[in-house]
Protein backbone atom coordinates (compact mmCIF):
# COMPACT_ATOMS: atom_id res chain seq x y z
CA UNK A 1 0.00 0.00 0.00
CA UNK A 2 1.01 3.32 -0.76
CA UNK A 3 2.62 5.31 2.35
CA UNK A 4 0.57 8.42 1.71
CA UNK A 5 -2.50 6.49 1.87
CA UNK A 6 -1.41 4.59 4.90
CA UNK A 7 -2.78 6.95 7.87
CA UNK A 8 -6.30 7.50 6.58
CA UNK A 9 -6.35 3.73 6.46
CA UNK A 10 -5.11 3.26 10.42
CA UNK A 11 -7.29 6.57 11.40
CA UNK A 12 -10.48 5.32 9.70
CA UNK A 13 -10.35 1.80 11.26
CA UNK A 14 -9.60 2.92 14.84
CA UNK A 15 -12.37 5.09 14.25
CA UNK A 16 -14.83 3.09 12.72
CA UNK A 17 -14.22 0.47 15.27
CA UNK A 18 -14.85 3.17 18.83
CA UNK A 19 -17.58 5.21 16.76
CA UNK A 20 -21.30 3.79 17.99
CA UNK A 21 -23.99 3.62 17.15
CA UNK A 22 -26.27 6.57 18.02
CA UNK A 23 -29.10 9.08 17.05
CA UNK A 24 -29.13 11.06 13.94
CA UNK A 25 -26.50 13.89 14.26
CA UNK A 26 -28.16 16.79 15.40
CA UNK A 27 -28.22 20.32 13.94
CA UNK A 28 -25.67 22.44 16.13
CA UNK A 29 -23.37 19.80 15.99
CA UNK A 30 -24.15 19.67 11.85
CA UNK A 31 -23.40 23.71 11.90
CA UNK A 32 -19.76 22.89 13.13
CA UNK A 33 -19.38 19.79 10.87
CA UNK A 34 -17.96 20.16 7.13
CA UNK A 35 -18.58 16.60 6.24
CA UNK A 36 -22.70 16.78 6.90
CA UNK A 37 -24.62 16.56 3.97
CA UNK A 38 -25.84 20.12 3.60
CA UNK A 39 -25.16 23.05 2.24
CA UNK A 40 -22.51 25.46 3.24
CA UNK A 41 -21.47 29.19 2.41
CA UNK A 42 -18.52 30.22 4.61
CA UNK A 43 -16.68 33.31 4.84
CA UNK A 44 -13.45 34.09 6.77
CA UNK A 45 -10.95 37.02 7.50
CA UNK A 46 -7.40 35.62 8.90
CA UNK A 47 -4.05 37.59 9.36
CA UNK A 48 -0.74 36.28 10.31
CA UNK A 49 2.57 37.44 11.61
CA UNK A 50 5.67 34.67 11.20
CA UNK A 51 8.90 33.91 12.70
CA UNK A 52 11.82 35.74 11.60
CA UNK A 53 14.39 33.27 12.78
CA UNK A 54 17.39 31.48 10.88
CA UNK A 55 17.28 28.18 9.55
CA UNK A 56 20.28 25.82 10.08
CA UNK A 57 21.57 26.39 6.75
CA UNK A 58 22.43 30.07 7.89
CA UNK A 59 19.58 31.38 5.82
CA UNK A 60 16.82 33.45 7.20
CA UNK A 61 13.24 31.70 7.58
CA UNK A 62 11.16 32.35 4.82
CA UNK A 63 7.81 34.93 5.63
CA UNK A 64 4.16 34.62 3.83
CA UNK A 65 1.37 37.19 3.18
CA UNK A 66 -0.15 38.35 6.44
CA UNK A 67 -3.57 38.11 5.73
CA UNK A 68 -6.27 36.82 3.76
CA UNK A 69 -10.44 36.48 3.15
CA UNK A 70 -11.74 33.47 2.46
CA UNK A 71 -15.12 32.04 0.63
CA UNK A 72 -15.71 28.05 1.44
CA UNK A 73 -19.13 26.81 -0.81
CA UNK A 74 -20.33 23.41 -0.28
CA UNK A 75 -22.84 22.05 -2.65
CA UNK A 76 -24.15 18.59 -1.61
CA UNK A 77 -24.83 15.67 -4.08
CA UNK A 78 -26.93 12.73 -2.22
CA UNK A 79 -27.28 9.59 -3.94
CA UNK A 80 -28.72 6.29 -3.11
CA UNK A 81 -25.75 4.16 -2.29
CA UNK A 82 -22.83 7.36 -0.97
CA UNK A 83 -23.15 11.07 -0.77
CA UNK A 84 -20.33 13.33 -2.77
CA UNK A 85 -20.04 17.01 -0.89
CA UNK A 86 -17.79 18.79 -3.66
CA UNK A 87 -16.09 21.74 -1.50
CA UNK A 88 -15.01 24.78 -3.25
CA UNK A 89 -12.48 27.23 -1.86
CA UNK A 90 -11.40 31.07 -2.82
CA UNK A 91 -8.76 33.15 -1.37
CA UNK A 92 -7.87 36.25 -1.83
CA UNK A 93 -4.06 37.42 -0.12
CA UNK A 94 -2.40 40.39 0.41
CA UNK A 95 0.45 41.47 1.87
CA UNK A 96 0.64 44.88 3.15
CA UNK A 97 4.16 45.64 3.22
CA UNK A 98 4.94 44.87 -0.25
CA UNK A 99 1.40 46.00 -1.76
CA UNK A 100 0.66 42.77 -3.19
CA UNK A 101 -2.26 41.15 -3.58
CA UNK A 102 -4.41 38.68 -5.59
CA UNK A 103 -6.50 34.91 -6.12
CA UNK A 104 -4.30 32.46 -4.06
CA UNK A 105 -4.48 28.38 -5.34
CA UNK A 106 -8.89 27.71 -5.54
CA UNK A 107 -9.20 24.63 -4.49
CA UNK A 108 -11.91 22.08 -5.21
CA UNK A 109 -12.08 18.90 -2.83
CA UNK A 110 -15.06 16.13 -3.10
CA UNK A 111 -15.64 14.10 -0.40
CA UNK A 112 -16.85 10.89 -1.43
CA UNK A 113 -18.80 9.40 1.78
CA UNK A 114 -20.37 5.81 1.10
CA UNK A 115 -23.47 5.23 2.78
CA UNK A 116 -22.12 2.08 4.92
CA UNK A 117 -19.69 4.52 6.36
CA UNK A 118 -22.18 7.17 7.57
CA UNK A 119 -22.89 6.11 11.10
CA UNK A 120 -25.10 9.08 11.87
CA UNK A 121 -23.48 10.56 14.25
CA UNK A 122 -20.65 10.80 11.80
CA UNK A 123 -18.85 9.68 9.03
CA UNK A 124 -15.91 8.28 6.61
CA UNK A 125 -15.02 10.10 3.42
CA UNK A 126 -12.59 10.10 0.71
CA UNK A 127 -11.95 11.71 -2.24
CA UNK A 128 -10.15 13.78 -4.96
CA UNK A 129 -8.66 17.30 -4.97
CA UNK A 130 -7.55 19.55 -7.39
CA UNK A 131 -5.82 23.00 -6.97
CA UNK A 132 -5.63 25.49 -9.50
CA UNK A 133 -3.63 28.09 -10.57
CA UNK A 134 -3.52 31.63 -8.97
CA UNK A 135 -1.63 35.28 -9.50
CA UNK A 136 1.74 34.06 -9.24
CA UNK A 137 2.63 37.04 -6.82
CA UNK A 138 0.77 35.11 -4.58
CA UNK A 139 0.38 31.93 -5.27
CA UNK A 140 1.90 28.72 -7.16
CA UNK A 141 1.56 29.75 -11.13
CA UNK A 142 0.54 25.55 -11.43
CA UNK A 143 -2.11 22.81 -11.25
CA UNK A 144 -2.04 20.23 -8.31
CA UNK A 145 -3.49 17.01 -8.12
CA UNK A 146 -4.09 14.80 -4.90
CA UNK A 147 -6.86 13.06 -2.22
CA UNK A 148 -7.87 14.11 1.08
CA UNK A 149 -10.39 12.19 3.69
CA UNK A 150 -11.87 13.39 7.00
CA UNK A 151 -13.10 10.89 9.69
CA UNK A 152 -15.78 12.58 12.22
CA UNK A 153 -17.54 11.78 15.12
CA UNK A 154 -20.16 12.89 17.58
CA UNK A 155 -20.79 11.76 21.23
CA UNK A 156 -22.65 13.47 23.55
CA UNK A 157 -21.50 16.84 23.91
CA UNK A 158 -17.85 16.07 22.23
CA UNK A 159 -16.93 16.88 18.20
CA UNK A 160 -13.91 14.79 17.66
CA UNK A 161 -12.09 13.83 13.99
CA UNK A 162 -9.20 14.63 11.42
CA UNK A 163 -8.63 15.95 8.10
CA UNK A 164 -5.70 15.03 5.88
CA UNK A 165 -4.60 16.01 2.58
CA UNK A 166 -1.58 14.73 -0.01
CA UNK A 167 -1.26 16.38 -3.03
CA UNK A 168 1.31 16.44 -6.03
CA UNK A 169 1.78 19.40 -8.50
CA UNK A 170 3.24 19.97 -11.97
CA UNK A 171 6.49 21.94 -11.24
CA UNK A 172 7.46 24.77 -14.04
CA UNK A 173 11.24 25.12 -13.67
CA UNK A 174 10.85 29.26 -14.73
CA UNK A 175 9.22 29.47 -10.75
CA UNK A 176 11.98 27.60 -8.51
CA UNK A 177 9.45 26.89 -5.87
CA UNK A 178 10.68 24.68 -2.87
CA UNK A 179 12.71 21.71 -4.27
CA UNK A 180 12.48 21.58 -7.96
CA UNK A 181 13.32 18.00 -8.32
CA UNK A 182 10.51 16.92 -6.15
CA UNK A 183 6.54 17.19 -7.03
CA UNK A 184 5.16 15.87 -3.67
CA UNK A 185 3.62 18.32 -1.41
CA UNK A 186 3.70 17.97 2.55
CA UNK A 187 1.30 15.68 3.90
CA UNK A 188 -0.94 17.13 5.98
CA UNK A 189 -2.73 16.12 9.06
CA UNK A 190 -5.99 18.50 10.78
CA UNK A 191 -7.25 16.80 13.90
CA UNK A 192 -9.58 18.87 15.94
CA UNK A 193 -11.38 18.42 19.28
CA UNK A 194 -14.59 20.67 19.84
CA UNK A 195 -16.25 20.56 23.09
CA UNK A 196 -20.19 22.21 23.50
CA UNK A 197 -20.78 24.05 26.38
CA UNK A 198 -24.34 24.56 25.92
CA UNK A 199 -26.85 27.23 24.40
CA UNK A 200 -24.95 26.96 21.03
CA UNK A 201 -21.90 28.20 22.93
CA UNK A 202 -18.38 25.62 22.17
CA UNK A 203 -14.84 25.62 22.17
CA UNK A 204 -12.40 23.80 19.83
CA UNK A 205 -9.17 23.52 18.64
CA UNK A 206 -8.57 26.09 15.86
CA UNK A 207 -7.32 25.14 12.03
CA UNK A 208 -4.38 23.13 12.76
CA UNK A 209 -2.64 21.49 9.89
CA UNK A 210 0.33 19.44 10.62
CA UNK A 211 2.46 19.40 8.11
CA UNK A 212 5.11 16.29 7.27
CA UNK A 213 7.47 16.65 4.33
CA UNK A 214 8.16 13.42 2.86
CA UNK A 215 11.63 14.61 1.07
CA UNK A 216 13.14 16.03 4.40
CA UNK A 217 11.54 14.35 7.08
CA UNK A 218 10.53 17.68 8.60
CA UNK A 219 7.34 18.54 10.66
CA UNK A 220 5.42 21.33 11.54
CA UNK A 221 3.16 21.81 14.28
CA UNK A 222 0.52 24.59 14.74
CA UNK A 223 -1.22 25.12 18.39
CA UNK A 224 -4.73 27.18 18.98
CA UNK A 225 -7.72 27.73 19.70
CA UNK A 226 -11.07 28.57 18.94
CA UNK A 227 -14.44 29.92 20.64
CA UNK A 228 -17.47 30.09 18.71
CA UNK A 229 -21.12 30.09 18.97
CA UNK A 230 -23.88 28.29 16.85
CA UNK A 231 -27.37 29.88 16.36
CA UNK A 232 -30.19 27.29 15.00
CA UNK A 233 -32.87 28.59 12.56
CA UNK A 234 -35.88 27.09 11.11
CA UNK A 235 -34.37 27.58 7.70
CA UNK A 236 -30.80 27.02 8.72
CA UNK A 237 -27.38 27.31 11.04
CA UNK A 238 -25.03 30.38 11.30
CA UNK A 239 -21.62 29.44 13.15
CA UNK A 240 -20.14 32.68 14.10
CA UNK A 241 -16.45 31.53 15.50
CA UNK A 242 -12.78 33.64 16.45
CA UNK A 243 -9.74 31.77 16.55
CA UNK A 244 -5.95 32.26 17.78
CA UNK A 245 -3.09 29.78 15.76
CA UNK A 246 0.73 29.92 16.80
CA UNK A 247 3.72 27.76 16.14
CA UNK A 248 4.61 24.82 18.52
CA UNK A 249 6.81 22.48 16.48
CA UNK A 250 8.75 24.47 13.58
CA UNK A 251 12.67 24.71 14.67
CA UNK A 252 13.55 21.99 12.16
CA UNK A 253 10.83 23.22 9.48
CA UNK A 254 12.41 25.02 6.67
CA UNK A 255 9.28 27.06 5.52
CA UNK A 256 6.94 29.60 6.70
CA UNK A 257 6.37 29.58 10.26
CA UNK A 258 3.51 31.33 12.13
CA UNK A 259 3.73 33.59 14.92
CA UNK A 260 0.34 35.12 15.58
CA UNK A 261 -2.70 34.47 13.37
CA UNK A 262 -6.35 35.68 14.19
CA UNK A 263 -9.27 34.34 12.52
CA UNK A 264 -13.14 35.40 12.41
CA UNK A 265 -14.99 33.07 10.57
CA UNK A 266 -18.75 33.31 10.02
CA UNK A 267 -20.99 30.51 8.00
CA UNK A 268 -24.78 29.56 7.02
CA UNK A 269 -25.53 25.93 6.87
CA UNK A 270 -28.51 24.22 5.11
CA UNK A 271 -29.38 20.85 6.03
CA UNK A 272 -30.83 19.14 2.83
CA UNK A 273 -34.02 17.60 3.21
CA UNK A 274 -34.78 20.66 5.80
Amino acid sequence: MNRNILPIAWIAMALSVFAEEAPTQDRESMAMDSTATQWSFQFAHQWMSYHDDTLDNGLPRPSGLDNYVQLRIVAPLPYKNFTILPRLTLRHYENTLTGESGLGNTELFGLIVPKPWDWGTGRIGIGPLVTMPGEPQVARDEWGYGFAGAVVNTQGKWFYGVLLTQSWRSIDPDLQQNDPTSDTNPLGIAPFLAYRLGKGYYVQTADLVIQYDWDESEVYMPIGARFGKVFVTESGSWNLYGEYVTSLIYDDWSGTAVKDSFRINLSYTIPVGL
